[in-house]
């Protein structure tokens, strides 16, 4: 297929990004599907090829709590694939109690920002190889429940609660998003963020008990903006259900997106090869 793109999915053995890495692979595109447990992501991987046969699709592995764990995913896919057309980061945890990463950092920050954030340096490379390129960050319309932020108490130490954590992790996602568009400006590489909706996935459940839509509702927006035509060059965008929308008035504060983005990059210091500390 002349226009297929080299897609890399994160969280793609369940949810909503197993239904993208499936839909993405229907519309004839190589996959590379990321999870933390083996046999559930090559479960999801040979579910996409029963569905789809002939489908173009690789599988990783790296658990988003150590972020030594990233690093060596982003070394394995830029050693297979020089040229990434796509980065949809999609992996995401939500946990009721404070529990640290392996890192040290409060976990559902490391896993749902910090994470995708070192991974997309790391592979800065490969999609400016294959510029015209996409980043796509799924993040949440929980990030709007915050109306205030403690820049103090990123990793909670002061106080901790499992929704504001979700969400607080989900505003820094869309923030740095923001920050990243304007540094990749004339890069040829674009950056936007969405909200899937509300989805029935094990994720909604064991955090707010609830259900939503289907997990092929919940693509449909990541789905659009890693692989749609006329998102072509677009950048620094927030969408919702397939449309462009204006996030939280927080998340569109420009000191706050450079703050946000400064302290993520202090924290992914040790982490970082010196030549991307200043990007």
């Amino acid at each position: 297929m002349a226009d297929s793109k080299t897609i890399l999915v994160t969280g793609a053995s369940d949810g909503i990004g197993k239904q993208t890495a499936l839909e993405l692979a229907r519309l004839g595109h190589h996959v590379l599907l990321h999870g933390r447990d083996e046999s559930k992501t090559r479960a999801a991987l040979e579910e996409i090829r029963q569905s789809v046969p002939g489908a173009w699709l690789s599988c990783y592995l790296a658990d988003f709590s150590s972020l030594k764990q990233v690093i060596h995913l982003a070394d394995q896919v830029k050693k297979d694939h020089p040229r990434l057309d796509v980065l949809v980061n999609n992996a995401a945890t939500f946990s009721k109690e404070r529990l640290l990463s392996a890192d040290g950092f409060e976990l559902t920050f490391a896993v749902n920002h910090l994470a995708p954030m070192l991974l997309t340096l790391l592979l800065l490379d490969s999609l400016k190889a294959a510029a015209p390129a996409r980043i796509v960050n799924v993040a949440s319309n929980a990030h709007r429940n915050l109306d205030a932020v403690d820049l103090d108490n990123l990793n909670g130490e002061k106080s901790y609660n499992g929704y504001d954590a979700y969400a607080l992790s989900k505003l820094a996602k869309i923030c740095v998003s923001y920050a990243l568009a304007r540094r990749l400006d004339s890069s040829g590489v674009a950056v936007n963020s969405l909200h899937p909706g509300v989805i029935s996935t094990k994720l909604l459940r064991m955090s707010w008990d609830s259900g939503g839509d289907s997990v092929k509702e919940g693509a449909k927006t990541p789905v659009h903006l890693a692989s749609s035509p006329e998102m072509e060059g677009v950048s620094g965008r927030f969408y919702s259900r397939m449309a462009e929308k204006a996030p939280s008035p927080l998340a569109q504060n420009e000191s706050l997106q450079e703050q946000f983005w400064r302290i993520s990059m202090e924290m992914l210091a040790s982490f970082l090869p010196d030549y991307l500390k200043e990007v």
